[in-house]
């Protein structure tokens, strides 16, 4: 995470400089508000690797010795199959059509994504890891 760390912080001090330089030969709002924009998303993200870098230390990709069975193991609990993603996506299409054809089917729509996103959620809250 030092290397992203590193390289992120880079891209945000390029977009600091470019940001200081357009803001000072044009004057446009616009321009530097991107530029802006760029520059903290950016700082944002080298913040987080520092962090995590400072927090978990060296991974073993960052270091020149290391072997690839020091990253093996279980990574996470991915559910086999699951009804409720197309529901969410059948509660969206419904929420959007809604915008077009009236609050009634709009209401609809958030209540059918809202009970997708919820089993999905809660779907395997009793799975022990």
């Amino acid at each position: 995470m030092k290397t992203e760390a590193c390289l992120f912080a880079g891209v945000a001090v390029f977009f600091l400089l470019t940001d200081a330089v357009y803001m000072w030969l044009s004057r446009e709002p616009a321009g530097s508000a991107a530029l802006t924009v760029c520059f903290l998303m950016a700082s944002v993200i080298a913040f987080f690797c520092a962090v995590n870098h400072r927090r978990k230390g060296g991974r073993p990709e960052d270091r020149r010795d290391g072997r690839i069975h020091e990253r093996a193991g279980a990574l996470d609990f991915f559910p086999p199959h699951s009804g409720y993603p197309p529901l969410t996506a059948l509660g969206a299409a419904l929420l959007l059509l809604g915008i077009v054809y009236g609050l009634w089917l709009f209401i609809m729509g958030a209540a059918v994504t809202a009970a997708g996103i919820l089993g999905m959620v809660f779907q395997f809250v009793d799975v022990d890891d």
